[in-house]
């Protein structure tokens, strides 16, 4: 892996320089891929003559899409090309364009590695990079899990974590499983998961399906104090404790607050994900639909407490943890919501948010991620991707000595960090809320429900 990335001149390759290749191996794997798809087309497609198959033409481009040397295995598209290529996905035949994507995966997980040298220089990462790159699946999983019962799912995952989504595109490109080939196409030429998880190839309309609650909101009185307890400072490390004094069992925190020039705003504070399942719309089914889809009982639950909360017009900041960061991402990108509030902000701490555009162009999205958390790269763009955000995005990524997932996932973790690691990334999205800063006037809280 590294005799394709490192410079001639034996020297660390440059970052740059290695995401330009990686930009221009993705590109390359498209068109080749597309090239493919044509040639399928006119051999095994309606595109020629019924006269012209098995003639000396026909044979021509037959071995186009077969022939090692050629395009390798490379039969795309419906019908019997759609057969060929399942033929080739259980036989682990090889195609041109596959391994132009999967060289740029490796280019990416080196350039990560230039910051993180743990990716290549821990024994046991370089053996599960060494059996996926020669088609051990099994084998890669199977000293996965060793890893996990010497080191521990906390050391292990934020190993990973610069480069997890890479290693799972990687591996659904070369694995036997034709339902994953497509997330991996995603995250191998710069697109974010939309389709389907890169693990088992789940779709995100089976997600969707099964994540059908229309949302419920209902106004919750906090035991007595609890309102006391929260920071009204402003701050961004401050809506990040008030996250985590909320907690994950369903809860939903507004804050009206009468900013500098008078006007009353309003910052809606989310928390993340609760668990495996439960009534609350923030459990694991919801946030892998939320990944993929807009909408989901999260968000709809969410649009029902603020329509009893906020009134039409009001500016409003959307703050989200984890699935919070999400979900607000979801509601930013919302048309529907956006007509009714204006969506001055969105803050996601920890999220998979990357590949999610907020409707009005005016919104500003800060992303504040710690390159050891897995989460925010479960979408498919890593911290240290080659690929950049647009410009209504502003990225803030750093390491702490944590190293451990799910600590350096934490909200209080991350208003740790803010508060005492990353001063600049603090003081930017301070500048960024400061038309929210000032006295609070009153506090909603709601519980969301699934259905």
């Amino acid at each position: 892996m590294t005799d394709a990335t490192t410079a001639v001149t034996g020297h660390e390759p440059d970052v740059e320089s290695l995401h330009h290749m990686c930009r221009l191996l993705a590109e390359a794997a498209e068109d080749v891929a597309e090239a493919s798809r044509y040639a399928s087309e006119l051999t095994l497609g309606p595109r020629l003559p019924r006269a012209v198959p098995g003639g000396p033409a026909w044979r021509t481009l037959l071995r186009t899409i077969t022939d090692p040397k050629g395009l390798g295995w490379a039969p795309r598209g419906r019908g019997l090309a759609g057969l060929g290529r399942l033929v080739g996905v259980f036989a682990s035949r090889e195609s041109l364009a596959v391994t132009l994507a999967v060289t740029g995966l490796k280019a990416r997980i080196r350039a990560a590695a230039v910051h993180h040298p743990e990716l290549l220089g821990d024994p046991d990462t370089t053996r599960v990079l060494r059996a996926v790159a020669e088609d051990r699946q099994r084998e890669a999983i199977r000293v996965f899990r060793a890893i996990l019962g010497r080191k521990g799912a906390e050391r292990t995952f934020a190993l990973l974590a610069p480069a997890f989504a890479d290693i799972l595109a990687w591996n659904a490109l070369t694995d036997e499983n034709p339902l994953n080939d497509a997330a991996g196409w995603e995250v191998a030429t710069g697109r974010t998961l939309t389709g389907a998880e890169p693990v088992l190839g789940i779709g995100a309309r089976v997600w969707a399906f099964l994540d059908r609650g229309p949302g419920r909101a209902e106004p919750f009185v906090p035991p007595a104090g609890f309102a006391e307890r929260l920071d009204t400072g402003g701050t961004i490390a401050g809506y990040v404790r008030n996250i985590d004094a909320v907690g994950t069992d369903g809860t939903l925190l507004v804050q009206q607050v009468a900013g500098p020039d008078g006007v009353q705003r309003y910052v809606v504070q989310l928390a993340g994900m609760s668990g495996l399942s439960g009534e609350s719309p923030q459990d694991l089914l919801g946030a892998v639909h939320a990944v993929a889809r807009p909408a989901t009982p999260y968000s709809r639950a969410v649009c029902k407490a603020l329509r009893a909360a906020v009134p039409s017009g009001c500016e409003i900041a959307l703050v989200g943890h984890s699935l919070g960061g999400i979900t607000a991402m979801n509601l930013a990108a919302d048309r529907d919501f956006c007509t009714v509030y204006r969506v001055t902000h969105v803050v996601a701490i920890g999220s998979p948010v990357d590949g999610k555009r907020p409707a009005d162009p005016g919104t500003r999205v800060c992303s504040l991620v710690n390159e050891h958390d897995v989460v925010p790269s479960l979408e498919g763009r890593s911290s240290v991707s080659p690929y950049r955000l647009p410009e209504q995005f502003t990225e803030f990524t750093w390491t702490d000595d944590t190293h451990a997932f799910p600590l350096c996932h934490a909200a209080e973790r991350y208003a740790h960090n803010l508060e005492h690691d990353v001063p600049g990334a603090r003081a930017h999205v301070d500048a960024e809320l400061a038309p929210y800063r000032g006295r609070v006037t009153a506090t909603r809280l709601f519980r969301l429900y699934d259905r």
